[in-house]
């Protein structure tokens, strides 16, 4: 069954939305915290100062009035018992309201000794002139509630009676007469009713306007307060953005002298995060030197051993094809002595481009055409993997970047070799090239659909010697040095690389900077051709069975 939405009904979609984003306390500025107590608390005490004010005012006027009603109930008594004495009451009630003295709007009334009201009530309506002051006042009768003025106690007190919306409220007494019968005698309330309502209206409008200027300058006030914090939190924003993970780092942001006074709150922040400041620059200089030490003594080491170990592989080939014949366990010994070298010399190899790469030394800037490039490492990457399933898809107009061709070439060799030294046979390795015009940059990747990085590798994949041995299959060893030359020699050409890996899809993404004004497809027209690695530049379109 269906319901019909009310009208009027907010959208449960986003009719409360507004209160949805209204952020809890907790999460508000400092600023805007101070400023909503600061007002918070003068609307609380302005409020109490207009309650108290009101509530004096209408007790004082409540108790000027029951005076005069007093009075007034005196005179009417006076009055009645002077026209009536002992006798029945006369016929003439108005004379209780035309006594001298009386004010305008007074009500007066007659009760009998039974209960009921002998005439009907009267009202003072109108005063004699000044022309003519003996002139007798003017009353006239009303319609009222008699039940009303029937249950009002003879004692004299006044009571507060709401007569009608023809006369409003009114303070009654009633008094008894020497012939036994009461006399009634009412005040209006209007005029106290009136000035309270008046000043209610004042301090109301009062009270906001101060609290609209009290918004206004403690905004001002607190903002003007917060400035220093603000300097303090801009230094640290400064430094959190600084690069502090590597390289050298010139720490010599600090927070103003003036925002750093110990007498003050945000001074002692200031000083505190000026004297952190100190030691991690300290840290830092000491890391630096640390590993400026680390990169040197690395250089220089992998410099020296290049020399030894091509003299200790010369020699293993020379003696390994010596005329005369070696025995059979020598021959194979001179075999791993070469090839341990030559594993070495890899090695050392790798170990020297880090150094040099640290060092910040300039690589060369040409034009380089990617496509060429992928295609030839594929081409390479099939003749040493012929087990695998190579595909590529290249864009067919050139991808040219700037950068150092044989480190590039490196880059994508060493990203190929790792998806076929780490996935096992028949595993389709794809590297494409594209093209992301809008942000200027050129994008390889290779991907394979091999058994994935565990989620917990991923972070330190690029890092030096980092070796995932328990997540892949390996055919052969690894110096774990691949991937942290990828990362190294991207970021020297300005570009970024990363990973995304999941069972059965491992896509490694390298970013580089394009030339500027190049013409190059788009990334969306590159779905392109699979071709075979080997007859690439001959015969686009197929792909390895």
């Amino acid at each position: 069954m269906t319901t019909a939405r009310t009208a009027g009904a907010p959208d449960s979609g986003g009719g409360h939305s507004w209160f949805h984003r209204i952020r809890p306390f907790r999460s508000w500025t400092l600023r805007s915290r101070v400023v909503l107590v600061v007002v918070a608390m003068l609307a609380v005490l302005g409020a109490v100062i207009g309650t108290v004010s009101v509530l004096s005012l209408q007790s004082y006027l409540m108790t000027r009035l029951d005076a005069q009603l007093s009075s007034a109930l005196e005179r009417g008594q006076h009055a009645a018992d002077r026209i009536n004495g002992t006798g029945p009451t006369s016929v003439d009630t108005a004379g209780v309201v035309q006594a001298p003295g009386q004010p305008t709007g007074t009500l007066g009334a007659v009760r009998s000794a039974s209960g009921g009201l002998l005439f009907p009530p009267v009202i003072l309506a109108d005063r004699p002139t000044d022309s003519a002051p003996n002139q007798p006042l003017a009353p006239k009768p009303v319609t009222i509630n008699g039940l009303a003025l029937l249950t009002i106690p003879s004692d004299s007190r006044p009571h507060t009676v709401d007569l009608g919306s023809a006369l409003g409220s009114y303070r009654i007494a009633a008094a008894q007469l020497e012939n036994g019968d009461s006399v009634i005698i009412g005040l209006p309330l209007s005029d106290v009713n009136a000035t309270v309502a008046q000043l209610t209206l004042v301090i109301v409008l009062v009270t906001l306007a101060g609290l609209i200027f009290a918004f206004l300058l403690a905004s001002f006030i607190v903002r003007l307060a917060m400035k220093p914090l603000e300097r303090v939190t801009g230094t640290a924003e400064q430094v959190a953005s600084m690069p502090l993970d590597r390289g050298d780092v010139a720490l010599s942001v600090r927070v103003p002298e003036a925002d750093t006074d110990p007498h003050t709150e945000v001074g002692k922040v200031g000083s505190a995060l000026n004297r952190m400041l100190g030691h991690v620059a300290s840290a830092l200089t000491a890391r630096q030197a640390s590993e400026q030490k680390v990169r040197q003594f690395v250089a220089d080491a992998s410099h020296e051993l290049r020399t030894p170990l091509a003299s200790i592989r010369g020699y293993a080939e020379l003696t390994r094809r010596a005329p005369h014949e070696l025995p059979a366990d020598v021959t194979r010994s001179l075999g791993r002595i070469e090839s341990e070298a030559t594993r070495m010399t890899s090695l050392v190899e790798d170990l020297l481009l880090l150094a040099r790469l640290d060092e910040g030394r300039e690589l060369d800037q040409d034009p380089v055409d990617l496509s060429l490039l992928l295609i030839d490492a594929l081409s390479d990457a099939h003749a040493a993997g012929p087990d695998h399933r190579w595909r590529i898809l290249v864009p067919e107009e050139p991808v040219e970047v700037v950068g150092d061709a044989p480190r590039l070439h490196q880059v994508v060799t060493n990203l190929l070799a790792n998806a076929r030294v780490h996935t096992p046979e028949g595993t389709v390795v794809t590297a494409a090239l594209a093209v992301d015009r809008e942000a200027g940059r050129a994008i390889v990747t290779v991907e394979d659909n091999g058994p994935g990085i565990p989620e917990e590798l991923q972070s330190t994949l690029f890092e030096r010697f980092a070796r995932g041995d328990t997540s892949r299959n390996r055919a052969t060893g690894s110096t774990g040095l691949g991937l942290a030359i990828v990362q190294a020699v991207v970021e020297a050409h300005g570009g970024d690389v990363s990973v995304r890996s999941e069972p059965g899809d491992t896509v490694f993404t390298v970013s580089l900077p394009l030339v500027e004004g190049d013409d190059a497809v788009e990334a969306g027209a590159v779905e392109a051709d699979a071709v075979e690695a080997d007859e690439v530049e001959s015969a686009p379109g197929t792909e390895r069975p």
